[in-house]
């Protein structure tokens, strides 16, 4: 008889877990935009979700311990004037976050040390150049203050944000409305997936497509593309017959994908989360209860599932915890932030593990937050791969900080107006009273001249008598 050899694997027993009740996030207004975005941005220290806003565009953002009912006047991130489609936190500075709206601005975000205390509604810089809505932002993942944002006018646009310029503009290369954007590991590549049924690999300094595959998937329902670790690209779409498909390519050769395999017929689309440490994709459906997950290896079929967690409530979107924001002490691999209608749920991912001491084969060093590059460094041609730190000790957020760029920097630029304006107001109040005391001193010697005059003209009278 054939014995079935199950294949070894580490992660072949990872098990997610909802958290309780009192650490979930509760009466929250979640969007009702239809778009195809996360809804969702987590960092170290805080989760952003984007909320239903009247009269414009706004996104709560909560310190990860304000958990429980969020009060309906808890205040908000509300500077654009359209709805807010997507958001993205700076891996570099984990008090910076970037908006994309329907009313065609990308804006970015200082987020004070311990939250909100007032509605923001005042960004640190408003970068105007999309002429519709803007779907999409990501940060560049290894040089400091580059941000990427594509919008419904086909366009990509690359911005250097410390000086508030639109450094590169793609656009020429999309015929048709953009459905995602994905940085490779060091930032050198894009690979975006369009409504053309296209997915295009982008060098976007040289404006040149390095490599594109037609009808990637060849249903007609919106597709994503992401970029792993080394160059592959994972995709997930839908097929003519719309059943849910994913897909993994090689970018030397996308003539013929290196796995297919189809999934269910829903019609909600597939976000692709993928940790680079683990080399595990995670799949959100919108409209989905589950996430299931699948680990990429360089051995048939190449991409393996491994499970599924699922809850009752259907998820209206995403968000998706950094590894340095991890408890390694849990041997947590992954946490996800699940929307719900009105409520945020934690999801954590574990493998099970008998040692309390740290599973160094689970967590090899990781992103950190520091940048390899200056943004004029990388708009120059330099690359650089992610700066690496150890989660042996656990991760000690630094102390957060303004923006920073060699050249202008638009924070601080705005910090120093705002300080030279107060000090030019002051000198103004300094002159004033000083143009006043001089003012009063003079009409005081006016009126004893005139008074004088006037005796001397009355000696002068009685002379002449």
């Amino acid at each position: 008889m054939l014995r079935r050899v199950v294949r070894q694997s580490k992660f072949r027993h990872v098990f997610g877990q909802a958290v309780r009740n009192d650490q979930c996030y509760d009466d929250i207004r979640v969007s009702r935009v239809t778009w195809d975005s996360s809804f969702c941005a987590v960092n170290p220290k805080f989760v952003a979700i984007i909320i239903e806003a009247s009269g414009g565009g706004a996104f709560l953002v909560l310190p990860l311990h304000k958990t429980g009912r969020i009060d309906k006047v808890f205040p908000t991130v509300c500077g654009h004037t359209g709805p807010v489609l997507d958001i993205d936190w700076c891996p570099h500075n984990d008090l910076v976050i970037a908006s994309g709206s329907e009313d065609c601005t990308v804006m970015v975000w200082q987020i004070p040390e311990n939250g909100l205390e007032s509605p923001l509604s005042e960004a640190v810089v408003v970068l105007e150049g999309h002429s519709k809505r803007v779907g999409i932002v990501s940060w560049h993942p290894t040089a400091r203050n580059v941000l990427l944002s594509a919008g419904c006018d086909n366009q990509v646009v690359i911005w250097n944000v410390g000086t508030g310029e639109a450094m590169i503009t793609l656009d020429d290369m999309h015929p048709d409305v953009i459905f995602s954007v994905s940085w490779s590991r060091n930032g050198s590549l894009l690979c975006t997936a369009c409504k053309d049924k296209k997915v295009r690999v982008v060098d976007p300094r040289k404006k040149k497509i390095v490599a594109e595959k037609d009808k990637a998937h060849e249903g007609a329902r919106p597709m994503r593309a992401i970029f792993l670790t080394d160059g592959k690209i994972f995709t997930t779409g839908f097929s003519r017959m719309s059943e849910r498909q994913l897909a993994l390519w090689k970018t030397d050769n996308m003539e013929e994908p290196i796995c297919v395999q189809e999934m269910d017929s829903s019609n909600g689309v597939l976000l692709p989360f993928f940790d680079p440490d683990t080399n595990i994709v995670y799949l959100c459906g919108k409209g989905d209860s589950s996430i299931r997950y699948f680990e990429i290896t360089d051995e048939a079929p190449y991409v393996h599932y491994l499970n599924t967690f699922s809850t009752k409530e259907p998820q209206r979107g995403m968000g998706y915890m950094p590894k340095r924001g991890l408890d390694v002490n849990k041997c947590e691999i992954a946490r996800f932030y699940k929307l719900q209608e009105r409520k945020c749920e934690p999801v954590i991912m574990t493998v099970p593990r008998k040692s309390d001491l740290f599973q160094d084969d689970l967590y090899p060093d990781t992103a950190g937050p520091d940048p390899a590059l200056e943004a004029e460094e990388w708009f120059a041609g330099k690359n650089g791969g992610p700066v690496l730190i150890s989660l042996k000790d656990g991760y000690v957020p630094t102390k957060g900080r303004d923006l920073k760029v060699v050249k202008t920097n638009i924070l601080e630029g705005k910090v120093a107006s705002a300080a030279a304006k107060a000090e030019n107001a002051s000198n103004m109040e300094d002159k004033l009273e000083e143009v006043l005391r001089e003012f009063k001193s003079l009409r005081d010697r006016v009126i004893l001249q005139d008074r004088r005059i006037a005796r001397l003209e009355e000696q002068v009278s009685k002379v002449a008598i």
